[in-house]
């Protein structure tokens, strides 16, 4: 079993120190992965064949643990594991009902990666844009569109005369089930958001879960580094631009961080907040005057 494999569905567990330790001690290939120096509670991603070789595992350590806290710890990874389990089974078998989609939102050409990992329910390729939007940290003030195998996805409102020009098809009734494979299997398919600074993103479909009855969705599980502000040109200016506020004597220092009103954290990430922002929602476009920047 190798240690995480790129080519497989990746879903988190919720792990406290303790419990990463005693994950550790039995799969030692794990240890980078279980964030060992850490505090608090961490979620750390497997795939279904190492949910099961662990919860397989720790279930027949429970009792040659040598210590009431090392059993209730192993007792806690194995009971998780069986949960995730029971939530992966393919999509063929959960009701559409409780269906949830997993994604993980890469924005290209950033190093080290900016990213999201969110779970949301089955809704229109226009409301998944929201669900981008407000997962990553963008204003929702330019255009934007799919890439679905060589198809263009978008608003017929938004992309006016171009959408017959380009041969859209129509975000606003497109739903993510029609576009997920039936195996459930990985697909990836891509995202840009302002045509002028394009702001590419792989959108990978890692698999389907049941959704859990008292879990409000949608949901960013985990994610990496801040959003690039939107007034910084692309990815290869937003290099630029990191460089420029990490030293007071860039010569575009003080210029770069009036642009954004302030300081910046490139590192700076909370998927709590990041979720009330999901669910919280953008304002709709229709109700808001036209503005030259939803054109460019």
């Amino acid at each position: 079993m190798s240690d995480n494999p790129k080519h497989e569905h990746q879903f988190p567990l919720r792990l406290t120190p303790a419990q990463r330790k005693v994950v550790a001690e039995v799969f030692s290939q794990f240890s980078e992965r279980l964030r060992l120096d850490e505090p608090n509670e961490q979620l750390v991603s497997f795939t279904p064949d190492e949910m099961r070789a662990i919860h397989q595992t720790v279930r027949l350590g429970i009792q040659r643990a040598d210590s009431g806290m090392k059993r209730n710890s192993l007792r806690h990874v194995a009971c998780v594991a069986e949960q995730a389990i029971e939530h992966f089974q393919g999509i063929g078998r959960i009701p559409v009902k409780e269906r949830l989609y997993q994604f993980k939102i890469t924005l290209k050409d950033t190093r080290p990666p900016i990213w999201r990992r969110i779970q949301v329910r089955d809704c229109t390729l226009d409301k998944l844009h929201e669900r981008i939007q407000t997962a990553m940290g963008w204003s929702n003030s330019h255009l934007h569109h799919f890439r679905i195998n060589d198809q263009l996805h978008g608003d017929p409102g938004l992309m006016e005369e171009n959408f017959d020009e380009f041969r859209y098809a129509d975000s606003t009734v497109t739903t993510v089930s029609r576009i997920i494979p039936k195996s459930g299997k990985r697909f990836h398919f891509e995202y840009e958001y302002d045509f002028g600074d394009s702001w590419w993103h792989e959108v990978l479909f890692e698999g389907c879960l049941r959704a859990d009855p008292g879990q409000q969705y949608p949901l960013c599980l985990e994610g990496e580094r801040a959003c690039p502000p939107e007034v910084v040109g692309g990815t290869s200016r937003y290099r630029a631009f990191v460089k420029a506020i990490a030293d007071p004597d860039h010569r575009r220092h003080v210029e770069y961080l009036r642009w954004i009103g302030g300081s910046f954290d490139p590192e700076a990430f909370d998927p709590e907040t990041a979720t009330k922002h999901m669910r919280r929602g953008l304002p709709n476009w229709r109700e808001m005057e036209p503005t030259a920047s939803r054109r460019a």
